[in-house]
């Protein structure tokens, strides 16, 4: 139940940053934006299906943090012909370093 919890817990944080970094002038445009929203879209999506039963005994505080991260997810709008802006040179965070793909990496550690 803990890793679920904190799986959902994870959602939330993540529907937060990019939210935020949708309007973000380099990584609202980014290949790894658009990339890892859909990605996590669809992890959201994943999660809830194949814990549905345990979703339903969670407490209101963590149900609220699953709304409130389906609610964000699901109006981010993906840019169009998105373009990687590292490969592209407008990026000048150092190697290695993306804000999205730093809060995805997050997951794999849960």
């Amino acid at each position: 139940m803990s890793q679920l919890i904190n799986r959902i817990r994870y959602y939330h944080y993540v529907s937060h940053v990019l939210e935020g970094q949708q309007t973000d002038p380099l990584c609202g445009v980014c290949k790894a934006f658009a990339n890892t929203t859909a990605r996590i879209q669809e992890g959201l999506a994943e999660l809830e299906c194949s814990q549905a039963a345990e979703i339903k005994a969670l407490p209101a505080d963590v149900l609220h943090l699953l709304n409130e991260a389906r609610s964000k997810l699901a109006v981010i709008k993906l840019p169009k012909d998105a373009v990687g802006q590292k490969k592209a040179r407008n990026c000048k965070m150092p190697e290695g370093v993306c804000f999205i793909k730093i809060s995805k990496a997050i997951l794999e550690n849960i």
